[in-house]
């Protein structure tokens, strides 16, 4: 009975490597881009913090204003605190800002994730396709072989036959030629 090491070289073998190539090579990018991710995750941590930072300077000095306001105080201290919430103001809208740039990257970076998974999927779909086409041709390849060997068994038990029974009419002759 033929087994696998009998078998001729897997026509598609070829076309199998290149799948599985792809197949890393995909694997390598969804790393990449799961990286590019926490990366882009982490600048938005420090973007968030910085914004707090500064939402709780704008805070405190609101506080600090309002203070002022119950203490009683000089209108030129008052004036100098109002400019100074208007800075922090804007600076706090530019630190938003950056939180809302930020937050796009990283849906960005998702989005390229999301993408490179799928691109992994699709090939390793296409990987699973050539291997079961593979087990299916060795199969159909062995029962080849095993009817082709079944065959030479067949003809060689054929002419075994044959030749005894040649063998066996000769000396039958030669017997008969004897006793006659």
């Amino acid at each position: 009975m033929p087994d696998v090491s009998d078998l001729p070289p897997y026509p598609l073998g070829q076309v199998l490597e290149v799948k599985i190539k792809r197949v890393e090579d995909a694997e390598q990018v969804v790393k990449e881009k799961l990286k590019a991710l926490e990366v882009e995750k982490e600048k938005l941590k420090q973007r968030e913090e910085e914004r707090d930072k500064v939402k709780h300077h704008y805070e405190d000095k609101l506080l600090q204003l309002r203070h002022e306001y119950d203490t009683g105080t000089t209108s030129t201290k008052i004036d100098q605190a109002k400019l100074y919430l208007k800075l922090v103001q804007e600076r706090l809208k530019v630190e938003e800002k950056k939180v809302k740039d930020q937050q796009a990257q990283v849906e960005t970076a998702e989005k390229n994730v999301e993408l490179a998974r799928n691109q992994l999927k699709q090939r390793q779909r296409e990987q699973d396709k050539i291997e079961m086409h593979k087990k299916e041709w060795i199969k159909e390849t062995l029962k080849e072989l095993a009817v082709i060997e079944t065959r030479n068994e067949d003809d060689i038990g054929s002419t075994m036959f044959l030749s005894k029974y040649m063998q066996n009419k000769a000396q039958a002759k030669k017997d008969a030629m004897r006793e006659g």
